[in-house]
């Protein structure tokens, strides 16, 4: 059908709308006073420190978690920072570890004797229960409602990784499309539970980690999480690339397909975080982003170990350390968890660059 010269303008204010749902209003970050996070070690404060510490037994209902200051990023998490650049209370229940369902890659845990705790099948019922808790004097552990909570999804990195997608470790016949869809029950499971503002962040641009990049960018042999990687890392990064631009492109048409044609969540407003381009950025723009007293450097990690995790190399000097996009060979640094605090603020205004609107 030939659209007349007319109905342009009509069909660019739709298309302006369904990227932010008929009203835009409810994403402005002072609207946000409590923020909900899901995820692995690139969130988790200390939650799998407390299965560690505890016999593999998990926190209690209305555990109040502490600020976790040696994180997986060296220092804070991301969700600590975005909940005081966004003076929100936080409540995380991010596991390092954690993949979205054991039921589709589950991974041991030696330390626990049992599979790390997973999104859908730990995470998710563990904030239900706290979000029903009364003390005993009376007082609710959750203080969010669903116009003042936003609720963050990030996670990937295990899934897609080794011992898990990457190695062919799977669950018997589960895929890629069951990691997606798990991603999406979990809205499922928080909306059915009140939840209104869904935050999703995508899959971080892991081929370009330490542990999974090619040769010419910094990529290693064997790594402390990833000690049997074998001898062909280019192989490896390239594969590792191929499934995360496969499921971030999932994500970036499922997503308004699910809201703007199925309705699936009625009256919710979804985000689509695209911190892997976020970070990419970094990678290809240091100097607009780290500000160190080093040489800038998106290659190398300020902690290395060998694949035993015995012989270490630290940089000891925080203000260098603000040079480094990686905190080791798998995780993001502090700074680079600055940055993806400081732009996902700008996500709950409503009007960042790095991310679509949808409901």
């Amino acid at each position: 059908m030939r659209c007349s010269s007319s109905s342009i303008p009509i069909l660019l204010i739709t298309l302006a709308f369904a990227i932010c749902g008929v009203d835009c209003s409810g994403w402005k970050s002072k609207n946000f006073t409590t923020l909900v996070t899901f995820g692995d070690s690139y969130s988790d404060e200390s939650r799998l420190g407390y299965f560690i510490n505890n016999n593999g037994s998990a926190p209690p209902v209305g555990w109040e978690q502490p600020v976790g200051l040696n994180t997986a990023s060296g220092g804070l998490s991301w969700a600590r920072l975005a909940s005081i650049y966004s003076s929100t209370k936080l409540y995380n229940y991010a596991v390092s570890g954690a993949v979205c369902s054991n039921k589709i890659s589950p991974r041991t845990f030696a330390a626990i004797k049992a599979p790390f705790p997973d999104v859908a099948g730990y995470e998710i019922p563990a904030f239900k229960a706290d979000s029903r808790y009364i003390s005993r004097n009376g007082t609710a552990f959750f203080s969010g409602t669903p116009e003042n909570t936003v609720y963050a999804i990030w996670i990937g990195t295990n899934d897609l990784g080794n011992d898990a997608f990457l190695t062919d470790s799977q669950i018997r016949g589960k895929t890629l499309k069951d990691y997606v869809d798990c991603v999406y029950s979990a809205i499922d499971s928080l909306y059915e539970n009140g939840g209104r503002y869904f935050v999703l962040l995508n899959v971080a641009p892991l081929q370009l980690l330490p542990q999974y990049a090619t040769p010419e960018n910094g990529g290693l042999n064997a790594t402390k999480f990833y000690p049997d990687k074998g001898s062909n890392i280019t192989e490896i990064s390239y594969r590792m690339y191929e499934s995360v631009t496969t499921v971030n492109e999932v994500f970036k048409y499922r997503t308004p397909f699910e809201t703007e044609l199925e309705k699936r969540w009625k009256d919710a407003q979804i985000a689509n975080y695209d911190v892997n381009a976020l970070i990419t950025d970094i990678w290809n723009d240091p100097k607009s982003y780290l500000n160190g007293t080093a040489s800038l450097n998106v290659t190398a990690p300020i902690l290395s170990c060998d694949a035993t995790g015995d012989i270490c190399t630290n940089v000891e000097d925080k203000s260098a350390r603000d040079s480094y996009l990686w905190f080791d060979e798998l995780h993001p640094s502090e700074q680079a968890s600055r940055i993806v605090a400081r732009e996902f603020v700008g996500v709950l205004s409503g009007q960042s660059k790095w991310a679509k609107y949808w409901g």
